[in-house]
């Protein structure tokens, strides 16, 4: 922020770079494609959330897990794949040319951003709904259908109020991921704020007008956190008793039951099965024409070494602002809370930028190192470990942390021998998701991955950047391989909680 301020005061008119008009165009596409992601991963999370844990719909465990896995789906591999299969010299054009069909209409732009940037994100919105679902207290929809309100209007009146501060942390997440996304817009050429910034530092060396736009991304930011906070309110959502809550009635779909297994399936054609086959295609192409993919054992080392120590450092730095914000409720706890979200609207090119510029100038035995790296890592992710441990520390009575230390533990051994245990899968949740998200940044690794440090990201981006669908299918799958190990502990541990 400080490297930000600097810049931007260096500029002769921040206010008329603000005011012109390319900068509102721009301004106007990332609010467009931000609301329109969320209000499409909402439109298609809460009927997948409902149907995989409320209904009687087959094999519904098993949809419940592959609904899910789109989240492991980086978003530039979810675009290149989208212009391989229909886009110029994609698989399908190539199917269709002995029939004459030279070019297929354009994928670029909006409409190819939403269908990408949804897809990969509407399992956070399902993720969130599904675990509140399941912790509802069903006493109060069977109070509503007791008093003669129908299915629909016991939903409506009664489940969707109490499952109102989950959509709302998620379409927060979701929004923030479409603010910050650099992969899937610059591969669709769709102009947001991350890829003007990522064109003025690249191709014009123009940052003092890079960290004007990055700082109107910052309010952008703020302006959504306040929007979440007026959205979730001060209303409580537990249930009127402690004891332990029962499971709520599983409902039969009847003459429903068809389509919604039709609505489901193409949800998981479209974001698991035609990714998959689409990658073995032009995996198996590349091999059968005799490419050869160097170094690609040593980028996912690479990529697996940095992430898990990413995913580490992070979760450690987050114990910290997680407990002040649960345990010591104050206005600057509560601003130490919201300020650690603004990193994760920054776009990874400007964090990136910045640590260069600290690291040049400071630091420079770190320049261009892992520990540069992996710091930046830890700024980008830090909300998501952070969102993790909080929600298990306020799962933890303070009366348990108060008996320790009435039986003479200092507060350190009550954190180690209490509370840690306690919160330990939320260490885990948080933990996973940042490994997970690691695996998949780009920006930041681009610029400040130690020299020869390739990772599967940059492998896949420099092979899509020149076309070469067949050579990016490797890294991409294995992206996608390795990133199921943590998304697959996240997608078992709900459905064994549930």
């Amino acid at each position: 922020m400080i490297y930000l301020v600097l810049r931007a005061s260096q500029a002769e008119d921040a206010l008329a770079l603000i005011l012109r008009a390319s900068t509102l165009e721009t301004l106007s596409r990332t609010l467009w494609l931000a609301g329109a992601v969320t209000f499409s991963s909402v439109l298609l999370a809460l009927p997948l959330a409902w149907l995989t844990t409320r209904s009687d719909l087959p094999l519904r465990r098993l949809w419940g897990v592959l609904t899910a896995l789109p989240i492991v789906l980086p978003s530039y591999v979810g675009a290149y794949l989208l212009v391989s299969t229909i886009g110029p010299r994609g698989m399908v054009q190539n199917w269709l040319e002995p029939f004459g069909v030279v070019r297929l209409p354009e994928v670029y732009g909006f409409p190819g951003s939403l269908f990408i940037l949804t897809l990969v994100s509407y399992p956070y919105v399902l993720l969130g709904v599904r675990a509140a679902l399941q912790n509802i207290d069903p006493s109060q929809e069977e109070a509503a259908r007791g008093l003669g309100l129908s299915r629909w209007q016991t939903f409506w009146r009664v489940t969707l109020p109490q499952l109102r501060p989950a959509i709302a942390a998620s379409s927060l997440l979701v929004a923030l991921y479409v603010l910050r996304d650099f992969g899937a817009v610059s591969v669709m050429r769709y102009d947001t704020f991350t890829r003007v910034i990522y064109i003025q530092y690249r191709s014009t060396f123009d940052r003092t007008s890079a960290a004007v736009l990055a700082l109107v991304l910052v309010a952008l930011t703020l302006g959504l956190l306040l929007l979440e906070q007026k959205t979730r309110g001060g209303g409580r959502y537990f249930g009127g008793s402690a004891t332990l809550k029962r499971p709520a009635a599983i409902v039969k779909l009847g003459k429903w039951k068809w389509p919604a297994l039709i609505f489901v399936s193409l949800i998981v054609i479209a974001g698991v099965i035609i990714p998959a086959v689409n990658l073995l295609y032009w995996l198996v192409r590349g091999f059968l024409s005799g490419e050869v993919i160097s170094d690609l054992w040593l980028a996912a080392g690479n990529s697996v070494s940095a992430s898990g120590l990413a995913a580490v450092v992070t979760v450690l730095a987050a114990l910290a602002p997680a407990i002040v914000s649960v345990r010591f409720r104050t206005w600057f706890s509560a601003a130490i809370e919201r300020i650690s979200y603004l990193a994760f609207a920054l776009p990874g090119i400007v964090i990136a930028l910045a640590l260069v510029f600290f690291g040049s100038k400071y630091a420079l035995p770190l320049y261009q190192t892992l520990p540069m790296l992996v710091f930046a890592y830890l700024i980008l992710y830090l909300p998501e470990a952070l969102g993790a441990l909080r929600t298990s520390l306020l799962q933890v009575h303070p009366n348990m942390e108060e008996a320790g230390r009435s039986l003479g533990y200092s507060p350190l051994k009550v954190f180690r021998k209490i509370t840690l245990p306690l919160v330990r899968p939320g260490v885990g949740a948080g933990a996973a998701l940042v490994f997970l998200t690691t695996m998949k940044e780009l920006p930041a690794t681009l610029i400040l991955a130690p020299i020869g440090f390739k990772t599967l990201a940059t492998s896949v981006w420099s092979a899509v950047s020149e076309a070469f669908f067949a050579q990016a299918a490797a890294p991409a799958l294995l992206i996608i391989l390795v990133s199921s190990l943590p998304t697959a502990i996240l997608i078992f541990r709900e459905q064994k909680l549930s």
